[in-house]
C-alpha cells in the first residue's frame, strides 16, 4: 500500500502519525511509505532518519494526498484538507466526529474511509489508541492547572502543595478514568488534596486502593458536584462517552459558585467539553475568563509535548496500521473486532451509531460495507 503521512496544519499541533521506527517497519511489510518535507521536525525527528528508514520525501502536502491510498495522521483534517481528501482514500487518525458536524459533513462528501483512533474499542471496553494521549493529557491538565492558579496569569495565588503551615489546593477531578486517574496522580504528587468523582462503585473501589492517602473518591451526582465547586482550586474534567459528546456536569450557573481565579480545565474539549461554558483554546492563547473563573481547554494538549506524545502514540497505532495496510481495511476490520469499531463514515455513510445521534444523520449498518 501507498502511505501518506502529511505534516500536521491545526494550530500549534507539533505532533506527527509515523516515528521514524514506524516507517521502517511498514516499508519491512513492502509499503511505500511517503513523508510531507519537515513533518517530523517539531516531534524530533529529521527528514534524513525517516529517508534512512526507507521513506520517500514530498515537498507539499497536496502531493502527499495526492499520491497516497491511506493517510496517517494525528489530528482530524481541518478546512484546508478536506478538499484533498479522495474517493476511497483509507484516513486513519483522530476525528473526534461527534463533536464537529462540517468535519463529518465533508468527510461524507469525500467519499473516504474513516477510521478513528478514539473509537477503537478493545473486549474489556478500553480504547487503546486513545489511552496513551489521555495519560499524557490527564498529567498536563494537572500541571497546566497549577500553572494557570498562579496570580499574574489571573488564578487564585495559590500553589498547588502548600507549603508547611499552609494547606494545600483542593483539586476536583471529575472521571475516573485514565484522564482523572493521570490527573489526580501527578496532583497528588505535587501534595495538593485531591478528590475524585465517579459513576462506578467498581473505579472508585479501585481507585480508594491504589492512591495515595490525599486522594479520596466520592460518587458523581450534581449535588456532589455542586458541593465541591465551592471550595476547589483547580477542576479537571475528563468524562468520556467513548465516540459520543460528553456530557455537561459544570454549567453556566455553577460558575457563579466558585470562587474568583479558580482553574478548570476541561480535557474533553475534543468531544465538545464537560463544562457548558467550554470552547475550543490553543497552545497560543489556551485561556479565556468567564464570571472569574479561568477556563484551559486546549484541544490538543499533548501537541505541546510533541517528542513523548509522537513516540507514545505510534507505539499503539502502528500494529493497526500495519493490519489496515496489509489485509485492506474490509479484510483488518472483518478479523479484528476492536478496529472495526473504529470505522465511523465509510463512503459517504456513516456507520457508527454516536456520530449518527449527535447529528440525526441516517446510520448504515458496517456490516454491509465489510459482507
Amino acid at each position: 500500500m501507498i502511505i501518506g503521512v502529511p505534516k500536521e496544519i491545526k494550530n500549534n499541533e507539533n505532533r506527527v502519525g509515523v516515528t521514524p521506527a514506524g516507517t521502517m517497519e511498514l516499508v519491512k511489510h513492502g509499503h511505500t511509505v511517503f513523508i510531507q518535507r519537515n513533518a517530523g521536525l517539531q516531534s524530533g525527528f529529521e527528514d534524513e532518519e525517516y529517508i534512512n528508514a526507507g521513506a520517500k520525501i514530498l515537498p507539499t502536502i497536496e502531493e502527499v494526498y495526492s499520491t497516497a491510498e491511506m493517510i496517517i495522521k494525528v489530528k482530524e483534517p481541518i478546512e484546508p484538507e478536506y478538499a484533498l481528501i479522495k474517493k476511497d482514500q483509507l484516513v486513519f487518525t483522530y476525528f473526534h466526529f461527534a463533536s464537529e458536524e462540517a468535519l463529518t459533513k465533508a468527510m461524507m462528501a469525500s467519499g473516504s474511509v474513516c477510521v478513528s483512533y478514539e473509537t477503537v474499542e478493545d473486549f474489556d471496553r478500553s480504547l487503546p489508541l486513545l489511552t496513551p494521549m489521555s495519560e499524557v493529557a490527564g498529567r498536563m491538565s494537572t500541571l497546566q492547572g497549577a500553572k494557570f492558579l498562579e496570580k499574574p496569569l489571573k488564578g487564585r495565588g495559590v500553589l498547588l502543595g502548600g507549603v508547611p503551615g499552609v494547606p494545600p489546593a483542593k483539586v476536583l477531578v471529575l472521571g475516573g478514568g485514565v484522564v482523572g486517574t493521570q490527573a489526580a496522580k501527578m496532583a497528588a504528587g505535587m501534595g495538593a488534596d485531591v478528590t475524585i468523582l465517579d459513576i462506578s462503585m467498581k473505579r472508585l473501589r479501585y481507585l480508594d486502593d491504589v492512591m495515595a492517602a490525599n486522594v479520596k473518591t466520592e460518587f458523581s451526582n450534581e449535588y456532589n458536584i455542586r458541593k465541591h465547586i465551592k471550595d476547589s482550586d483547580l477542576i479537571i474534567g475528563g468524562v468520556l462517552i467513548p465516540g459520543a459528546k460528553a456530557p455537561k456536569l459544570i454549567t453556566r450557573d455553577m460558575l457563579k459558585d466558585m470562587r474568583p481565579g479558580t482553574v478548570i480545565v476541561d480535557v474533553a474539549v475534543d468531544q465538545g467539553g464537560c463544562f457548558e461554558t467550554t470552547k475550543p483554546t490553543t497552545h497560543e492563547e489556551p485561556v479565556y475568563i468567564i464570571d472569574d473563573v479561568v477556563h484551559y481547554s486546549v484541544a490538543n494538549m499533548p501537541g505541546a509535548v510533541p517528542y513523548t506524545s509522537t513516540l507514545a502514540l505510534t507505539n499503539v497505532t502502528l500494529p493497526y496500521a500495519v493490519q489496515l495496510a496489509n489485509k485492506g481495511w474490509k479484510k483488518a476490520c472483518k478479523e479484528n473486532e476492536p478496529l472495526k469499531k473504529g470505522l465511523n463514515v465509510i463512503n459517504g455513510d456513516i456507520v457508527y451509531p454516536a456520530i449518527s445521534e449527535a447529528f440525526d444523520l441516517p446510520l448504515k449498518d458496517v456490516e454491509i460495507y465489510l459482507n
